[in-house]
């Protein structure tokens, strides 16, 4: 071999080495933002979690109440019979009173604005809820395929690397890019894409 050749082969070498250290970079660069992605992704998917059980609860709670209210009225309904039919005075102002307690009762569980526990208060509560579940179920989508995106983007640079094929560190780079801007929309904007038939 030649000293040119030498030369030449050194050069290639050295840099075949500067290619693989910005390869390296930019495999540390994704490998950032996909611990990034996966750690919104999993706060997202935890809060989806918690927001459809407290809604599960809080409309459980709504059909206690409404099963409450229903018996009350029904009590209600049923002493305004008796009140019909009850002969003297004082059964009727007995029978009237409980009627009128039953029917207080009755529109408590309907609605109580200093408790937030009536009915209409619990609707409202849980479908904020469930809009909050939603939401977080939106971002964790998001999330995923950004983290889908960062990992192909890893293995992608790895291989240019090891092959020496330089397009796939710009395909690699382009799936980063593109991962990024998918968790930006995750983070900002859950609803402006329809990811995953949701």
């Amino acid at each position: 071999m030649s000293a040119h050749e030498s030369m030449e082969q050194a050069e290639q070498t050295h840099h075949a080495s500067g290619e693989n250290k910005k390869i390296a970079l930019l495999i540390a660069v994704i490998a950032l933002c996909l611990a990034l992605s996966e750690t919104l992704g999993k706060g997202a998917q935890t809060e989806s979690i918690s927001k459809n059980v407290e809604s599960s609860n809080l409309w459980a709670f709504f059909q206690a109440k409404s099963i409450r209210r229903t018996t009350v009225q029904t009590q209600a309904d049923q002493a305004k019979l008796s009140l019909r039919l009850a002969a003297d005075e004082a059964t009727r102002a007995a029978l009237q009173k409980q009627i009128d307690e039953w029917q207080t009762t009755a529109a408590h569980y309907r609605s109580e604005p200093s408790t937030g526990e009536g009915q209409d208060q619990l609707a409202e509560r849980a479908k904020h809820a469930e809009d909050a579940r939603d939401l977080a179920m939106a971002k964790y989508h998001h999330f995923e395929l950004a983290s889908a995106a960062f990992q192909i983007a890893i293995v992608l640079a790895s291989a240019a690397i090891i092959t020496g094929v330089i397009v796939l560190a710009w395909i690699s780079g382009l799936l980063a890019l593109a991962g990024a801007g998918v968790t930006a929309i995750g983070m900002f904007a859950p609803h402006a894409l329809h990811l995953l038939g949701h």
